[in-house]
């Protein structure tokens, strides 16, 4: 019996998937919709590992409101010299596998999800501002409201284009620094500032990968819809580090990944936008801590674009 059973063990570690749901369960309980989130596997291909899992007996469930929870199941006196040898093939395991270190980034977002109650509640929400008209309501006017609120930063804007957003934040912020590769849009966002008097308002040609910024300048640089336009997204990230100050801030604005092909060619999309787990990665990859990615609108017509917004911070000691 003894040998069956170790041999059964190590038929159902040869499955990979299996190895990632058992490094996953081990952390911590999961229905099977947040295991295919962080898994990206589809439901009936993870529902016939976790029926495997329980026949064998690491796995158990629990019912929690509508949903039914997996964990591992933890083992008697008699059972724990023999569930230390498995997880320790495990461990083995999910140290090889590439998706596995995508699994726990992952995992950090859809536990975060879970515990953001309120989240249900504004997505019910999402899309409805503006859909009726009331005096005096509108998205600028919301803006320059919350800008009264953030205190005097120096703001580095990447792929600020004719400078819209720059030119709100310069009305606030101690220095605004707008970066942008095309010339044309540099010139046109200039002579805006000059008009509208912004003299801490800088416009400067160069790429977002590459800025003409010195480092440790900046409090905050922004990605606003700019990101997606990088050929290298995460030097991009890097270059922002390198600006910030210690305890400076990285903010993303970006779309979440989609399918929509035509961006490339009406809106020229390099990247169809980014998913929560490569944001954090990237986040993560570049020095920032702190990482919070989350989506923040949806639209409700086709090609049902969706918001993400994400936050880095530059670690005090960091030069």
């Amino acid at each position: 019996m003894a040998n069956s059973s170790i041999i059964r063990s190590l038929s159902l570690l040869a499955d990979a998937n299996r190895v990632r749901i058992l490094a996953l369960l081990r952390e911590e309980e999961l229905s099977v919709a947040e295991l295919q989130e962080v898994l990206s596997l589809g439901q009936s291909n993870i529902s016939a590992q976790l029926a495997k899992l329980k026949e064998a007996g690491w796995v158990t469930d629990r019912r929690s409101g509508k949903n039914r929870l997996y964990r591992v199941e933890a083992p008697d006196a008699k059972g724990r010299e023999a569930f230390g040898h498995v997880f320790a093939l495990v461990e083995a395991a999910t140290a090889e596998l590439r998706e596995a270190r995508q699994d726990r980034t992952a995992l950090k977002l859809v536990l975060k999800k879970r515990a953001d109650v309120a989240r249900s509640y504004f997505d019910a929400l999402a899309g409805k501002f503006g859909r009726q008209y009331i005096p005096g309501r509108s998205w600028k006017a919301m803006g320059e409201m919350l800008l009264e609120f953030v205190p005097p930063l120096v703001v580095v804007d990447m792929g600020a284009g004719e400078g819209a957003v720059s030119q709100m934040l310069a009305q606030h912020a101690k220095e605004v620094i707008a970066v942008d590769n095309s010339e044309k849009m540099v010139a046109f966002g200039r002579q805006l500032a000059k008009e509208h008097g912004f003299k801490n308002l800088d416009y400067r040609f160069g790429d977002m990968e590459e800025p003409p910024v010195d480092a440790g300048t900046a409090d905050v640089v922004m990605f606003s819809q700019a990101l997606h336009h990088a050929q290298k997204p995460q030097r991009a990230l890097d270059a922002a580090f390198h600006m910030l100050k210690p305890g400076g801030r990285v903010v993303i604005s970006d779309l979440l990944k989609h399918t929509f092909e035509k961006a490339r060619v009406l809106y020229a999309d390099v990247w169809l936008g980014f998913s929560e787990v490569e944001l954090l990665e990237m986040l993560e990859s570049s020095g920032f801590v702190n990482g919070d990615v989350r989506v923040v609108d949806r639209e409700v017509k086709a090609p049902w674009f969706q918001t993400v917004l994400a936050v880095g911070v530059k670690r005090e000691r960091d030069l």
